[in-house]
């Protein structure tokens, strides 16, 4: 008997470290936070680019290019529930308002899926592009929401959940971003 994952078992962190202000990132150190307190959904959208077509022996022919990844994120709300906002909703912030492209909207996401022991079950980082849709809201709150560009360098590893940490795979440790701490 297969019992379904609950959605919570499914966790974002995304590196809020090199966001917003180039002069406030800390080089080779990581800061994750995990998105979703006030998401009831979430969705990794592949968008794959998948073509068909006939050939003249009345046969399909599918043609798979790859995926072009995104994920919105809103409602996301700007918290002022102690005497510093939260990291992410800061950075978004000053990218929204100081209208930020390039480097600033850079950083890395990993996802992860957990059993209901806690045991890491896979995790995968990758290089994401964030770009805030709106500064506003309603009656709700300010909220900030905004749209994952995945960027590619998908690598998959291991997740410390206690340290917020991820260690590439040895097959994948060579690659070229070693912002692991």
């Amino acid at each position: 008997m297969s019992v379904k994952a609950e959605r919570k078992y499914l966790a974002h962190y995304i590196d809020v470290n090199p966001l917003g202000d180039p002069a406030t990132a800390v080089t080779n150190a990581t800061d994750y936070t995990r998105i979703g307190k006030d998401l009831e959904e979430y969705n990794e959208n592949l968008n794959p680019d998948v073509t068909t077509q006939k050939n003249i022996l009345g046969e399909n022919n599918v043609i798979h290019n790859g995926f072009d990844v995104s994920s919105d994120v809103t409602p996301f709300y700007v918290r002022l529930d102690s005497d510093t906002p939260e990291a992410l909703a800061e950075k978004l912030m000053y990218i929204a308002n100081e209208r930020l492209t390039g480097t600033g909207t850079q950083t890395t996401k990993v996802d992860v899926l957990v059993d209901s022991t806690g045991t890491v079950l896979w995790a995968y980082r990758e290089n994401i592009v964030i770009v805030p849709n709106s500064v506003g809201g309603d009656t709700s709150g300010v909220q900030v929401p905004f749209t994952i560009y995945n960027d590619g360098s998908r690598t998959k590893g291991t997740w410390d959940t206690s340290t917020k940490t991820f260690t590439p795979d040895s097959e994948d440790s060579d690659d070229d971003d070693d912002d692991d701490d």
